[in-house]
């Protein structure tokens, strides 16, 4: 991979507020739009943005594949665990007024932690794809002729 120094430079300043940024849609979504998918997808833009930057076996550096598969599956058991919780409470799947005394306690806490995982799965599977992707060589149609 050719070095560009400028695009090393601006990826450098901006990652950390790409990064911060998605934390602040997952946090921000109580309150207004936004929450674990659009957070995932900035995270795993800005993941996938290292990549192409850095290249993909120093974004394997930052996010080994395995642990990328792990972090999926553990979003989605955050999910239903949360779903879950309420069943064994009393309410429906994913009825977050059952888990703690008051109702908008329940939905405040839950609502978190459900749209973490979501956030933890979309961000994983993105850069997953970008690895399964990045494995395979490009080849112009004009170079094979």
């Amino acid at each position: 991979m050719q070095h560009h120094p400028i695009l090393h430079l601006v990826a450098k300043l901006l990652m950390p507020f790409i990064l911060v940024f998605s934390l602040y849609v997952l946090f921000h979504a109580e309150y207004g739009p936004g929450g674990g998918f659009q957070n995932g997808v900035i995270f795993g833009a800005g993941l996938i943005l290292y990549g192409i930057i850095f290249g993909k076996d120093a974004a394997m550096k930052v996010a080994p594949p395995a642990v990328v598969h792990v972090l999926a599956a553990t979003g989605v058991l955050i999910y239903v665990f949360i779903g879950i919780a309420g069943m064994f409470l009393g309410g429906e799947f994913l009825n977050y007024s059952v888990l703690l005394p008051t109702p908008v306690s329940g939905q405040k806490f839950a609502i978190i932690f459900v749209e973490a995982g979501v956030g933890l799965t979309v961000a994983s599977v993105m850069v997953a794809l970008f690895y399964s992707y990045s494995m395979y060589k490009h080849t112009d149609s004009s170079e094979q002729n």
